[in-house]
């Protein structure tokens, strides 16, 4: 009994937050504190929210391409790690792949900062997608490095024996069998982009702002029922991403 009471403990210190925030989304009263009926009016006003719109449509674009850079660049580095050996600088390389994994936010947001205002860049759209497929390229190259070393290289060399170049052998043979791993890194890379702040803030300008900087901003100036609003969209739209992920991979063991 007492592990159930532990468990229910748990669940209500991380879930119980997200619960009243979305509760309080659907609050008619303009104060956040203060329960005032059901509504879902600040849905609607959102829509004449021009700066959050912007701001959602940025996070998305970026978020979208970012992944996709990330799962195709993760793809080639796991292909480089799994299936090259021992080449001379595969250790740097492996190094070099994972650092985001342990580099503090703030320490590879810098980074990339100091790179771009070496290279005279300007920040925007281009330097966030940027930085984000820097930053998720890691977790996709962890995941699909793990489904590559799963798939039997016996098949792919059977498929060059019978004539197929070593590529169109990998695209034939390996890629459908990590096909519910590159959805899955997709899915994660688009995740962790649309999720982040920090790296964002180093990496855009004040033409591309995302919206988790957009909400970040307003917080500081105080909750408003279209922050619960806007956050509980994002939260439901991570929700279905996740979800999706876990669908495919369960299929895919079945």
């Amino acid at each position: 009994m007492s592990l159930r009471l532990m468990l229910l403990a748990g669940f209500l210190f991380l879930y119980g937050p997200i619960a009243i925030l979305v509760t309080m989304s659907f609050n008619a009263s303009r104060l956040v504190t203060v329960w005032g009926g059901f509504s879902t009016k600040w849905y609607a006003a959102l829509w004449s929210n021009e700066a959050m719109l912007n701001a959602a449509q940025v996070s998305f674009s970026a978020a979208a391409l970012s992944a996709a850079l990330a799962t195709l660049l993760g793809l080639l580095a796991a292909v480089a790690l799994a299936r090259f050996g021992a080449f001379v600088s595969r250790a740097l390389f492996f190094g070099a792949v994972h650092a985001p994994l342990v580099l503090p936010e703030v320490v590879l947001g810098l980074g990339l900062l100091s790179l771009f205002v070496a290279l005279g860049a300007p920040r925007g759209f281009v330097t966030l997608v940027i930085a984000h497929t820097t930053f998720t390229m890691c977790f996709t190259t962890v995941a699909l490095l793990a489904a590559l070393r799963g798939c039997d290289p016996a098949l792919e060399e059977a498929a060059m024996d019978l004539g197929a170049p070593p590529v169109q052998a990998f695209a034939l043979v390996a890629l459908p069998q990590i096909a519910p791993a590159l959805i899955s890194a997709f899915l994660l890379a688009f995740t962790l982009s649309l999720d982040d702040l920090v790296i964002a803030s180093f990496a855009t300008g004040p033409g591309a702002t995302t919206l988790p900087m957009r909400i970040y901003s307003q917080v500081r100036l105080g909750v408003t029922p279209e922050v619960n609003a806007i956050s509980t969209l994002l939260l439901a739209a991570v929700a279905v991403a996740l979800a999706l992920s876990a669908l495919v991979t369960r299929r895919a063991r079945e």
